[in-house]
């Protein structure tokens, strides 16, 4: 199928070049120039301060394009107002949706991008794959152009523009030809073809507006067919695949080779009638846009529904019953994000095994009841054991659903557990799963802590997420130390402190639907940060201090699928602060003598070559790049990628002597390190070298090295 669906596009060119018969008469490069340069006057987002429009959607996936009698795998419609201005983008109102053969609609669907609304911009997305827009300001970077001829369209003249992209094994590219007004050079029509690890055809047309001198999107066609890979074209998370990949019973029940989707946009409309409702949000589902009568379906549909629409009803309903295919889904979903659910209760899949230096293995249960048990209360808890140290520690608590739409829960903890010396930890960045945590396994210096906690969880806006947080803690040492303050001197403690945490994602796209708030478009980039207040007096509080942290993290994707990472830090404590509550710079290194003894586990963000132990700050201050290389394609199973590290962090101290029986350094020469990870050779595994130099070079050169295995695990 791959292969002629490329001929067909390029014999569609060499018909368009005896019919059109003016081939190559004219500078192309100096002409697709001048259309780019013309964009921002013919592409409505730059053009036009208001436009909406509605749109019905119909997709499905299909395992022949044939037949005619049987039903299709997945049937979805969906008629939705897209509304666009200058200031917030676009907004996706969906009105309608209508799911064959499941009695909960599965949201989740709608947050994937079949393809771009306009190829004048910097990225065209096809079902989640990035290409260079043709009329982008990289176009003539990335693409080789063709005059094939001129037409009419919509009664203006055309000029037919073939495009290939000039180095697809390393930059992926459309392949197909646009259709430019001869006067303007704006987009008429277009038609794509792709032969790579997808296959897809798209033809969209537009709709010339003449009083605005404006074309706007009237239709589009989209043709899916998985190439020659292994990775999956896939709905519900990754978990329902176009193409047989793998034995899975979800998926065998419910998909197809084949995806098509239609979309016809109609009730064009550019003035600004009434105020746009929540406008940080990208998709809205309103209510009751699932329970929409045939009558809603007619006055939208474009056509009919074929008789294998309907049939799709039936059979699929038939299906989803009998292969209990939404119990799966949830259970799929929730484990994606940490969770094993059963029955009413959501298992914390973070808690089961885990191993560090002082308790051993460390084995656990927990978790937190879901909406089966209650939509508005939740009970959590957990328990576990550390072999090493002999000691069971645990957890539990409740909250209280305060406001639905922006995710206010109010929540009571209690914890008798352990907690790293000197880390610090955001808020509102507590729910970060991976069945594995490289550091953790490293670390020894811990203290112990019974904290009593009231939370507030808020959602400002979507882009902003809040949190609260009251605690009164008892710290206890699990090794020697004394703080000391004047005459009084501490290994036991008590601190009362207020924390307020705020999370700001202004690149991401949100979706709210009855089932709540969810990321669909992780943007870049994303700011943290949070102060925290120590109150002496206060139920028996011992220290006044104030604890202030910030992070900046951003990420730049390249078409070329290169990478890079940067990640900048900040945190600054001010008062009597004892050594539990001061900061480090993620150390990672193991204090053992030789190399091969240090081996371990890379982590994420951690200094690899730093020991545990050797320096604390009460203000530091860290940079961390990472550039991740092209994967290396050596086989459809073995693609390495290699990462280049470069990590620096500078910090001080004040009052080193009240800290007491306990040696450690001061931050304040800068600490720098580089090295490199070759990651997922083999089932994830890699491996990771850095070396430490500088200020804090150490005269044993063996000692400077890091060498370390790496983990990546991608479910």
């Amino acid at each position: 199928m791959a292969k002629p669906l490329i001929f067909c596009l390029f014999l569609l060119f060499a018909l368009s070049n005896s019919l059109f018969g003016q081939q190559n008469t004219i500078d192309v490069d100096s002409l697709m120039q001048l259309a780019i340069s013309n964009a921002a006057k013919n592409n409505p987002q730059e053009r036009l301060d208001h436009f909406s429009y509605t749109t019905y959607e119909k997709t499905i996936i299909t395992d022949s394009l044939e037949r005619e009698t049987n039903a299709h795998s997945f049937f979805t419609e969906k008629v939705s107002k897209n509304t666009f201005n200058a200031h917030h983008g676009f907004k996706e109102e969906v009105l309608g949706f209508n799911m064959a053969g499941f009695d909960e609609p599965r949201y989740e669907t709608l947050g994937i991008t079949l393809q771009s609304r306009s190829f004048y911009d910097e990225d065209f997305v096809i079902f989640n794959y990035r290409y260079a827009g043709p009329l982008s300001s990289r176009g003539l970077k990335n693409y080789n152009y063709q005059f094939v001829g001129d037409t009419t369209i919509l009664d203006r003249k055309s000029l037919a523009i073939a495009f290939q992209p000039k180095r697809p094994q390393t930059i992926p590219g459309l392949v197909g030809i646009l259709y430019l007004d001869t006067n303007t050079l704006a987009i008429q029509k277009v038609h794509i073809g792709i032969d790579d690890e997808l296959v897809a055809r798209i033809e969209q047309y537009y709709k010339y507006l003449p009083e605005e001198e404006v074309y706007l999107p009237l239709s589009s066609k989209l043709y899916i067919e998985k190439g020659e890979t292994s990775k999956r074209l896939s709905l519900f998370r990754g978990k329902v695949s176009v193409g047989t990949i793998e034995n899975n019973q979800v998926k065998e029940a419910i998909e197809g080779r084949y995806l098509l989707s239609t979309s016809y946009n109609a009730n064009f409309d550019l003035s600004e009638k009434e105020k746009l409702g929540h406008p940080n949000l990208a998709i809205e589902v309103m209510e009751d846009a699932d329970k929409k009568p045939d009558a809603f379906w007619k006055r939208y549909r474009e056509q009919a529904l074929t008789q294998r629409d309907l049939n799709s009803f039936d059979y699929l309903n038939n299906i989803v019953e009998t292969q209990n295919i939404e119990r799966r889904l949830a259970v799929i979903n929730n484990f994606g994000i940490g969770y094993y659910t059963v029955d009413f209760f959501d298992f914390d899949l973070t808690y089961p095994v885990k191993y560090n230096n002082y308790e051993g293995l460390r084995l656990g249960l927990g978790g937190v009841t879901n909406a089966d048990f209650s939509k508005n209360f939740r009970l959590e808890g957990y328990a576990a054991y550390g072999f090493k140290d002999q000691v069971l520690k645990y957890g539990i608590g409740g909250g209280i659903l305060l406001n639905e739409s922006h995710g206010a829960w109010l929540s009571f903890t209690y914890n008798d557990d352990l907690q790293e010396v000197g880390s610090f930890n955001y808020l509102t960045d507590r729910r970060v799963y991976s069945l594995f945590e490289p550091r953790l396994v490293n670390i020894t210096q811990f203290f112990d802590y019974k904290t009593y906690r009231l939370n507030q969880e808020y959602q400002i806006t979507p882009k902003i997420l809040s949190e609260f947080q009251f605690a009164k803690t008892n710290v206890l040492q699990t090794e020697a130390y004394r703080f000391v303050l004047g005459d009084e001197s501490y290994s036991e403690y008590d601190i009362t402190e207020a924390t307020f945490g705020v999370r700001w994602s202004p690149s991401s796209k949100f979706m709210r639907s009855e089932k709540g708030t969810v990321e669909i478009y992780d943007g870049y980039p994303k700011v943290t940060a949070q102060v925290s207040k120590g109150i002496s007096g206060l139920f028996n509080g011992d220290f006044d201090f104030t604890r202030v942290g910030a992070k900046f993290y951003y990420q730049v994707e390249r078409l070329n699928k290169s990478t890079t990472e940067f990640l900048v830090e900040g945190k600054m404590a001010f008062g009597d602060v004892p050594l539990t509550h001061l900061f480090h710079a993620y150390p990672n290194a193991p204090t053992k003598e030789t190399i091969m003894q240090r081996f371990s586990v890379a982590g994420v963000n951690s200094f690899e070559t730093m020991y545990f132990g050797e320096f604390f700050s009460d203000r530091i201050a860290s940079l961390q790049i990472k550039h991740h290389l092209r994967p290396f394609n050596l086989g459809e199973k073995f693609k390495p990628e290699m990462v280049f590290i470069t990590r620096y962090a500078i910090g001080d101290i004040s009052d080193i002597d009240r800290h007491q029986e306990v040696s450690f350094n001061k931050l304040d020469k800068g600490f720098m390190e580089s090295g490199f990870e070759i990651n997922k050779i083999l089932f994830g595994f890699g491996t990771s070298l850095t070396y430490r130099y500088g200020a804090y070079h150490l005269p044993s050169f063996a000692d400077n090295i890091a060498f370390k295995f790496t983990f990546n695990l991608q479910l």
